[in-house]
């Protein structure tokens, strides 16, 4: 089947260069079952779950000269062996071994003459644990007809529920002249929508009123985050180099709901405030100036439930809206509860605080949303220039209850958000199972230090909870 790509979805396609590979990613840590956990395991269960994500068996095939948008057909050749892939670390591996890894595997573009995905399984893992490490093209998940395998794969039982005889039958692959002639046809039916297609496709990515739309934004939104401006001059923003990071920190859940309960906010306001406190004590451990007045521009995508869906949201249809945020994060301030207020007056006062979506309302949907809701979140902060903030951060809610991927207990997992241009660092907040997991991405050379960022984050917090003793 011949499918063109939406006008964001080229302009993802095409956004990306050696040094900014636009995908979204995940770690999961699992435990070992007592019967062991076989590749052919994990590749098996992926197998079945395929027919939910038809687009994971699908490649991107350019058209003739630019007449239009490129189009999604099926893979004739998939190889769901060259897609799963086997990993180990030297036993036992560290974290850190794994961190490493993640870091140089999240660096190497994809293969695009292939369905844009990639799945590591990671053995070797000190403390009987697998790691499975998942990649996707950005272009690949929209959140609603395309959801992140990470998604799909997860189950709430730690018996997978049977899945009926998959039989795919690719579709003929057309013809170079086949997708010509098309192009030429939606020219002559449609000529105003095919300019608007190809202006789309050679210019920036998108930024007008109808892919901001096609985003699945609210006008008012975008109008009022577009007028904030360029964001500060801040370390965050320079050149970003091929190579990666990788580093990750977790908290306890209900320490960041008592700060809620304490000064009567949003747990999202906490980790703000918890990410602000340790970026001003990470730049104040480089020498940077930070004065009173100083201020570190997040995009920080909330993540809105449609009401007409509460009922009906599941595998291929839309689970969630994402609408952009801008936040100054006030560094400058060096009472930790001040830069808490202050952060929670300015999300107060965003339009779609009240529909955020929370833990209880994300556990009814199939599977496990983070991994579509981290990627519909990178989708929205793509969609505006670079120069208006300085630091990505994502924050999603997962289930708080136990999950199992191939019948293996979901340990840990941990979003791996990809860095954007002249950005160096993304970080990536999801909650699962009563913590809360940050997948911290940098640049290799402009952050060298990454790894101190986790113990900043904590001392962070601890600022925040001496307080409440």
């Amino acid at each position: 089947m011949v499918t063109r790509l939406s006008a964001s979805d080229s302009a993802f396609y095409r956004l990306e260069n050696s040094s900014t590979p636009m995908y979204v990613g995940s770690l999961s840590i699992v435990r070992k079952p007592r019967g062991g956990l076989s590749y052919e395991a994990v590749l098996a269960t992926v197998e079945q779950r395929l027919p939910q994500i038809p687009r994971y068996r699908q490649k991107v095939r350019e058209v003739s000269l630019g007449l239009a948008r490129p189009v999604w057909i099926d893979d004739t050749e998939f190889d769901i062996t060259y897609h799963v892939r086997r990993s180990a670390l030297p036993s036992p591996g560290s974290d850190a071994q794994l961190h490493d890894l993640i870091a140089r595997i999240g660096s190497r573009p994809m293969d695009k003459s292939r369905p844009l995905w990639e799945m590591y399984i990671v053995e070797g893992l000190a403390r009987n644990r697998i790691a499975i490490y998942t990649k996707s093209h950005q272009a690949l998940v929209n959140g609603m007809s395309a959801l992140e395998i990470g998604h799909v794969i997860a189950d709430r039982t730690q018996k997978p529920p049977e899945f009926g005889e998959d039989i795919w039958i690719p579709a003929r692959e057309p013809s170079d002249s086949q997708l010509f002639v098309a192009a030429l046809g939606e020219w002559v039916t449609r000529p105003t929508a095919q300019a608007a297609a190809v202006r789309s496709a050679v210019g920036d990515l998108a930024t007008t009123a109808g892919a901001l739309v096609d985003a699945g934004r609210r006008i008012a939104d975008v109008a009022r985050t577009v007028a904030r401006g360029t964001a500060p001059s801040s370390p965050l923003n320079t050149t970003v180099s091929r190579n990666r990071r990788f580093t990750v920190a977790a908290h306890p859940l209900e320490e960041y709901r008592a700060l809620r309960a304490r000064y009567e906010c949003d747990v999202n306001d906490v980790v703000l405030a918890v990410v602000a406190g340790a970026l001003r004590n990470w730049l104040l451990s480089r020498g940077e100036p930070v004065t009173a007045t100083s201020t570190v521009r997040a995009m920080a995508p909330n993540s809105v439930y449609p009401d007409a869906e509460i009922d009906s949201a599941g595998p291929g249809q839309a689970i969630s809206e994402v609408s952009p945020f801008l936040v100054d994060l006030p560094i400058g301030e060096g009472n930790a509860v001040v830069r808490l207020s202050q952060i929670a007056h300015a999300t107060e006062s965003h339009s779609t605080a009240a529909s955020l979506v929370d833990a209880r309302t994300i556990v009814t949907l199939s599977g496990f949303a983070p991994p579509t809701l981290h990627a519909m979140g990178i989708r929205v902060a793509t969609s505006f220039s670079a120069r208006q903030f300085n630091v990505l951060i994502t924050n999603v809610p997962g289930a708080q209850k136990q999950i199992y991927i191939a019948g293996a207990k979901l340990l840990e997992f941990y979003a791996v958000p990809p860095l954007l241009a002249n950005q160096v660092l993304a970080i990536a907040v999801t909650s699962y199972n009563g913590m809360l997991y940050f997948g911290i991405n940098a640049d290799r050379d402009a952050m060298s230090d990454v790894d101190v960022l986790p113990g900043l984050l904590r001392e962070s917090l601890d600022e925040l909870l001496d307080v409440t003793r």
